[in-house]
């Protein structure tokens, strides 16, 4: 299943929230050449090119459909298709920002260097992951998984179980290569609107490549099963809304 920029962006403001905060602590005045990785729909790429109008603006991705969403969305940046732990700039770049993509990197503790030395001098490395992954939102997931033999094995080998380390480990990872690091977490409060709101937001993104895992007739089980398990975890408030807690982890370090 490919990943779809439409359901991704159902919740466009709440998703767009991190981003703002990340975009608020990059203490740049004046960068001239700003990487986007893992730009997506390009909603945050434009909030880039609006903050800095005049910077050569490149927005990195592996989706042919959000790279195809995001020219539409921005039209003043440029674009190119690239796995994100394996992309590398052509020149060094003065900020690369990365918003909710890196948790599907592996490696970490050689991928985020590898990106701090793509910097010029004074550069920023600039990232925000979700760490919601010892939360109700996945674990109701991986509860499910666990108890069908099939969906283990199909899935299996895509589950990212603990895919973000914490903020001293990241710390300690970027502080000998950075005049100074910043690092620390959110949780966000969001009131979802719509019945399955949890799981509308899931499919957007933690669920779309186990769909692409399974086989056909296994998908629409699956989805019932997730279903019942997330209801049970969010019940909605007496305004029919439903809580929804969001942890996220950011990063900023300056070359």
């Amino acid at each position: 299943m490919p990943w779809d920029p439409v359901q991704y962006l159902a919740f466009g403001s709440e998703r767009s929230r991190p981003a703002l905060d990340l975009l608020s602590r990059v203490p740049l005045e004046a960068p001239s050449r700003v990487v986007d990785l893992g730009c997506g729909a390009g909603n945050v790429t434009r909030l880039l090119g609006e903050r800095w109008p005049a910077a050569s603006i490149l927005g990195v991705d592996a989706s042919p459909e959000m790279l195809a969403a995001a020219a539409r969305a921005c039209a003043g940046a440029s674009w190119r298709s690239a796995d994100l732990a394996r992309w590398e700039p052509e020149v060094p770049v003065d900020l690369i920002f990365s918003n909710a993509a890196l948790h599907w990197a592996d490696d970490h503790g050689r991928l985020l260097p590898r990106l701090l030395r793509f910097l010029a001098p004074g550069g920023c490395l600039a990232v925000q992951m979700p760490r919601n992954h010892d939360r109700p939102s996945h674990l109701a997931v991986f509860t499910v998984i666990d108890g069908n033999p099939d969906w283990s094995r199909q899935l299996g080998p895509r589950l990212r179980r603990n895919p973000v380390l914490g903020l001293e480990a990241y710390e300690a990872l970027l502080a000998p290569m950075a005049k100074r690091v910043e690092a620390w977490e959110t949780d966000y409060l969001h009131l979802l609107e719509g019945e399955d709101a949890v799981l509308a937001w899931i499919l957007g993104s933690f669920l779309t490549p186990l769909l692409e895992a399974l086989v056909t007739a296994d998908r629409e089980p699956f989805l019932r099963a997730c279903r019942a398990a997330l209801r049970a975890a969010y019940p909605p408030d007496a305004r029919g809304r439903t809580p929804f807690r969001f942890r996220r982890l950011f990063l900023v370090a300056q070359k």
